[in-house]
């Protein structure tokens, strides 16, 4: 599968793999002067000091930085610099760079065949070294300090500032040609790398550089003193080294080794600025279903390895400019920076395809089995995602956005969800109106409308529905759409639903004081079904306000499911138990299904109004809705028809069997007094079937029942 990264490897790592070449020949051709210089002292000539006792001890001191390099597998690359830069710097400082060079070899190719590197890479960081040592000799030899005729140099104490600023050359070009090569290979910016790593390698080198000056004294002055040495370059290499990796577990996680969110953050900072506004930087977000019951069943250890390997599988399938983070616990990261250059010509819904495109390629590698202690294991996932600068121009707004859409994903079980605006619900002015209605709740301004519902066969009131409706101070009626949906996303939705139980409860209560024996029926989310003792809070407001079970009816949607159906199914139980009767709402859309009838103990069904407003005019509706009746009474279940509006509606249903009906041609949702008044003039118990009417006009401000579209037919209201 094509890897998701948008960037041209071949037009980036070109010039990395041109410079690695070079630098390489140069390394080769330091080896060919070793051997040159080898067989001129074994023939007699002696181009470089040998006979100088310092010369041998520092090859010592090299020597053993090389075994220690090698045998410990870090100094090469991990720190930034081995300590036997320090010196052979220093030797170049007394003799020259020719004699530097040749000793830097030493520990270099002794280090690389321990660790059984291969002789390519042997010869690259000979090269860079080479050049580095060139670089730093070329700036000695123009402030005229630099051995002649090979005799030793002493240095003086006003060339020291032209010593160090030939150690910044050095340490300049040795760091950046590998900045320039790792960045060309992940196809990355140089800067962005050298903006990762400046501080640390920058610390260890400038450490290393300043102590050759005196290294460089003390082989001059007095050369047998130079092993004393080894302590402080092993103290300043492990001290350097101790602080490196300090950075790194600052800017990675522990577990996975990947970026954190941190490092997330800095380059996808450094990603939008050279952007320049332009170009298009992705960021996903992705979240793993389900990951708790790994832990609870095989144990922290076999989850920690799942997340291992995770990592290890985005990696693979991303693009090598591309960053991978974990975040924390379950929950991974992808940054694309270069989803678009700059210089294309590609719009926003253009950008917005590929990253959804990259997204679904993510999820499909990720949903392929895990192998995890003998078992094949299914990961399910969640992504969001968020693009500059079309969505956000900061990177903390497109982690925020991108988790917001990583939510709606989650929830909708799509996949993949791009942000969309429209659906956040962390806006300014939704957060507003969240902290209104917690108000609201507070002051019980939220009310309780009731909506009728009428026998076929009796003719009499056999329930209410209870509709949720907000008058806003300010506002005016605030659309149920509009706030419920504010408070399933925020997860205000259980304290509102259980408001709405006790509003329902109470009025219930008062009602059997009157006289007035009618249940009524609320609706609840599948996020209440899933909630811990939801059965239990309903069952202390039964007996808190003294009201049967039987009198209270819970409307649910088959969502509660397919969502945590093991959960799902023991809540349910419990209200069952309880004697609190469940009716299936809006039956017929979505996922309807007659075999979740067998999963979930509901006494009645309620066809969606979708098909009962074209009853008398869609053929294929009517055959739905009398499949629907006839299999529903095979059951033993009750049938409601929803969104009734006009006599020959009610007509063709009540000719098709079914049971019950409610909607505007019998009554719209009434406020308590006004539904009190109503129940009260037709009698709970008596006949009762609608009359044709003339119609009336709809009120000012009047609303619609909870998250359905407004209608405004003709309705007969008692």
């Amino acid at each position: 599968m094509r890897r998701i990264g948008r960037t041209d490897l071949s037009r980036v790592a070109r010039p990395g793999h041109f410079v690695a070449n070079a630098v390489a020949v140069g390394g080769i051709g330091n080896l060919v002067l070793v051997a040159a210089v080898a067989h001129l002292a074994l023939s007699g000539r002696d181009p470089v000091p040998l006979r100088d006792p310092g010369v041998w001890i520092m090859l010592a001191l090299v020597v053993l930085d090389g075994v220690h390099t090698g045998l410990t597998r870090r100094g090469l690359y991990v720190p930034g610099a081995m300590p036997s830069v320090a010196v052979t710097y220093g030797l170049l400082l007394v003799h020259g760079w020719v004699l530097a060079a040749l000793w830097q070899t030493i520990p270099v190719a002794l280090a690389g065949l321990i660790r059984r590197d291969s002789l390519w890479r042997i010869a690259y960081t000979v090269g860079h070294y080479v050049l580095a040592f060139v670089a730093a000799d070329l700036v000695l030899h123009l402030c005229r300090i630099r051995p002649e005729g090979g005799t030793p140099r002493h240095l003086a104490a006003i060339e020291l500032p032209v010593v160090l600023a030939a150690g910044c050359c050095l340490v300049m070009v040795s760091q950046g040609i590998g900045w320039l090569l790792r960045a060309s290979w992940r196809g990355m910016r140089a800067r962005t790398l050298a903006r990762e790593e400046m501080r640390s390698r920058c610390i260890a080198h400038g450490a290393l550089i300043g102590i050759a000056p005196l290294i460089a004294i003390v082989e001059y002055t007095s050369p047998w003193v130079l092993p004393l040495f080894a302590i402080p370059l092993y103290s300043l290499y492990q001290s350097t080294r101790v602080s490196f990796d300090r950075e790194q577990e600052v800017r990675h996680d522990a577990l996975t080794g990947l970026p954190n969110r941190r490092l997330l953050l800095e380059r996808g900072d450094s990603a939008l600025r050279e952007s320049g506004g332009r170009g298009k930087v992705a960021l996903f977000l992705l979240d793993l279903h389900r990951f708790h019951e790994v832990n609870d069943t095989l144990g922290h250890l076999a989850g920690d390895r799942l997340l291992q390997q995770v990592g290890r599988r985005l990696l693979s399938v991303v693009g090598s400019g591309d960053t991978v983070a974990r975040l924390g616990g379950d929950e991974f990261a992808v940054l694309v920076p270069d989803l678009y250059p700059a210089d294309s010509d590609a719009g926003p819904l253009t950008a917005n395809r590929v990253a959804m495109s990259l997204a679904r390629q993510v999820v499909e590698v990720l949903g392929e089995p895990f192998e995890l202690d003998d078992l094949s294991l299914d990961i399910e996932v969640s992504v969001g995602v968020a693009v500059f600068p079309d969505h956000a121009t900061g990177m903390q707004g497109l982690l925020q956005y991108a988790d917001v859409a990583m939510y709606l994903a989650k929830r909708m079980r799509s996949g993949v969800e791009l942000y969309d605006p429209a659906r956040d619900v962390n806006t300014r002015e939704k957060l507003l109106l969240l902290g209104d209605l917690r108000r609201a709740l507070d002051v019980h301004q939220v009310e309780l409308h009731y909506q009728p519902k009428v026998s076929f066969t009796t003719g009499r009131v056999d329930g209410c529905e209870a509709l949720v409706r907000w008058c806003h101070p300010d506002r005016g009626y605030i659309s149920p759409e509009e706030f419920v949906h504010l408070a399933e996303e925020t997860g205000l939705m259980p304290r509102l639903t259980r408001y709405v139980v006790d509003e329902a409860l109470s009025q219930v209560a008062r009602w059997h004081k009157e006289g007035i024996d009618v249940p009524v029926a609320v609706n609840v989310s599948a996020r209440d079904i899933h909630a811990p003792a939801f059965a239990d809070t309903v069952a202390a407001g039964l007996l808190r306000y003294g009201v049967p079970p039987g009198a209270l009816h819970l409307e649910i949607t088959e969502r509660v499911l397919l969502e945590e159906p093991q959960r799902a199914a023991d809540s349910l139980d419990a209200l069952r138990k309880l004697g609190v009767r469940l009716s299936l709402d809006d039956f017929g859309t979505g996922y309807s299904s007659f075999v979740h009838l067998r999963h979930i103990p509901v006494s009645e069904i309620k066809i969606d109004r979708s098909f009962v407003a074209r009853l008398t005019s869609d053929e294929e509706d009517a055959a739905i809705v009398r499949s629907t009746v006839d299999l529903a009474h095979s059951l033993g279940l009750r049938v409601v028809a929803e969104g009734v509006e006009d006599e020959p509606t009610w007509d063709r249903l009540r000719d098709l069997g079914c049971d019950s009906a409610q909607g505007w041609l019998i009554a719209r949702a009434l406020p308590r007094d006004e539904a009190t008044a109503w129940l009260v003039r037709h009698g709970v118990g008596a006949r009762m079937a609608p009359q044709r009417r003339a119609p009336e006009q709809p009120r000012q401000g009047q609303v619609t029942d909870l998250a359905r579209p407004p209608h405004h037919p003709t309705r007969v209201t008692g």
